[in-house]
C-alpha cells in the first residue's frame, strides 16, 4: 500500500512537472526567442565590425544550424527543467501542505507555487535580472552564474528556515518570522556583489527581454500550481505523507 502511494506521488510529480515544463518551454519559444534573435543579431554585427568573424555564407550556415538546434531543444529543456523543479515542488508541498492557510488542495498548491516563485525567482531576478546574449562578457559567465545561484540558495534556504521558525510561534506572532525574513533577504540583497558586466545593448531590448523572461518563468509556476493541485486532489495523495 505504501509502495502504491509512493508511486502515485512520483507519478503526480513527473506528469505535473513535465506538463508545466512543456508549457514553459512553449511560452519561451513563442515570446522569448524573438528577442534572443534580435540580441544575437546585434552580437553578430559587433563581431563583424570588430573583425572577430567574417560575414560569409559559411558563417551563416553554421549560425543557422546552431540556432535551429538551440530552438529545437527549447521545449525539451523546459520539460527536463520542469520535472526537476516539479520534484522539488512536490516534496515541499508534501511537507508543508498542512501549514498552508487555505482549505482546498488546488489553492494550497497555487499558494505554495506563488511563494516559491517569489523566493526562488522574483527576489533573485531583481538582484540579477535576466539579460540577452549581447549583455555580459564570456569571461565572467562563471562568476555571474555563481552569484545568481548563490542568491537563489540564500533566498530559498532563508525562506525555509524562517518557515520553520514561524511554526514555533502562535497566531499573530507568526508575523515575526515574515518580518525577519524580509530583513534577512534585504541585508543579503545589499551585501551580494552587483552584476560585473556593463549593459551595452539597447535598453528597450534588454527591458523587453526581461519582461518576456519573467512571463515565461511565471507561466511555469502558475502551471505547476494548478496542474499539481488538480492531480493531487484527483488521486487523493494526501495519504502519501
Amino acid at each position: 500500500m505504501i509502495v502504491m502511494k509512493t508511486l502515485i506521488f512520483i507519478f503526480i510529480i513527473l506528469i505535473s512537472g513535465a506538463t508545466a515544463g512543456l508549457i514553459h518551454g512553449t511560452v519561451n519559444f513563442a515570446i522569448v526567442e524573438p528577442y534572443l534573435d534580435q540580441a544575437i543579431g546585434i552580437e553578430n554585427r559587433n563581431l563583424f565590425e570588430s573583425g572577430e568573424a567574417e560575414d560569409t555564407p559559411e558563417f551563416w550556415v553554421e549560425y543557422d544550424g546552431y540556432r535551429i538546434w538551440q530552438k529545437s531543444g527549447q521545449i525539451l529543456a523546459g520539460i527536463i527543467l520542469g520535472i526537476s523543479m516539479g520534484a522539488l515542488f512536490g516534496i515541499v508541498f508534501a511537507l508543508s501542505k498542512n501549514s498552508l492557510p487555505v482549505n482546498h488542495i488546488v489553492k494550497k498548491s497555487l499558494l505554495l507555487a506563488g511563494i516559491m516563485w517569489f523566493t526562488l525567482y522574483i527576489i533573485p531576478f531583481f538582484k540579477y535580472p535576466a539579460n540577452p546574449p549581447t549583455v555580459g562578457d564570456s569571461e565572467t559567465i562563471v562568476l555571474r552564474t555563481i552569484l545568481y545561484l548563490s542568491f537563489i540558495a540564500i533566498s530559498g534556504i532563508g525562506a525555509l528556515g524562517f518557515y520553520f521558525l514561524s511554526k514555533k510561534f502562535k497566531n499573530n506572532k507568526k508575523i515575526i518570522s515574515f518580518i525577519s525574513y524580509g530583513i534577512f533577504i534585504s541585508v543579503a540583497f545589499f551585501i551580494m556583489p552587483e552584476n560585473p558586466d556593463e549593459i551595452t545593448a539597447p535598453m528597450n531590448l534588454v527591458n523587453e527581454f526581461r519582461l518576456m523572461s519573467m512571463l515565461g518563468v511565471s507561466s511555469f509556476w502558475i502551471s505547476i500550481g494548478i496542474i499539481f493541485g488538480l492531480f493531487w486532489n484527483r488521486f487523493g495523495s494526501d495519504t502519501v505523507c
